[in-house]
């Protein structure tokens, strides 16, 4: 059962002013949350790949609590905020691997609404997307956001909505045009 959001947003906000205790408590508030974005990111993985759903998690924690932890007004935006900060473990990961194997395995992710990453047919590299997504963000930023939020974050399209104060039509609309740039930006790349 997920807890009142107003309860993690309290704590979020006493975190943000210094208290120590509150960002202990916050965790089991948040955590299976958070292990669920992890694990929809880990779907259809390998089995002996290096990092697991709870290392991400716990990595994505320490970042979000620490010393230059990012300010969450509420439990959703804290949410997107753990959310950016497991893609950029993921691609840090990706990265550092793809150099230790000079080009090996990289992580295999695709592009599905309905379920999340790793439920179509066709793999494309988690650096390409992190790739194709930065260059998204530099001609439509709003959109590349959405992506982020809904399939690194696996947040729903009234969440992201409520987050970025759009319309849920808006953001379909901005998810089926940034959906199809990635795609065919992903087609298109040699690499």
């Amino acid at each position: 059962m997920t807890p009142p959001t107003g309860e993690a947003t309290l704590l979020l906000q006493r975190a943000a002013a210094g208290d120590r205790q509150a960002a202990e408590d916050l965790l089991p508030l948040v955590y299976a949350e958070l292990r669920g974005i992890a694990g929809a990111l880990f779907r259809g993985e390998r089995q002996d790949h290096t990092l697991q759903p709870t290392a991400l998690v716990h990595e994505a924690w320490l970042r979000l609590v620490g010393e230059h932890a990012p300010a969450a007004t509420d439990k959703t935006h804290f949410l997107a905020i753990a959310a950016r900060a497991m893609r950029r473990l993921l691609v840090d990961h990706a990265r550092a691997r793809r150099t230790d194997k000079r080009g090996g395995d990289a992580h295999r992710v695709t592009l599905d609404e309905a379920s999340g990453p790793r439920s179509e047919p066709r793999d494309v590299e988690i650096l390409a997307v992190h790739q194709a997504l930065e260059r998204l963000a530099e001609i439509h930023p709003r959109q590349a956001r959405i992506v982020e939020l809904r399939w690194f974050g696996g947040l729903t399209v009234e969440e992201i909505a409520e987050l970025e104060a759009l319309t849920d039509r808006s953001v379909r609309r901005d998810w089926s045009i940034a959906k199809a740039w990635l795609e065919e930006s992903l087609e298109s790349d040699p690499s």
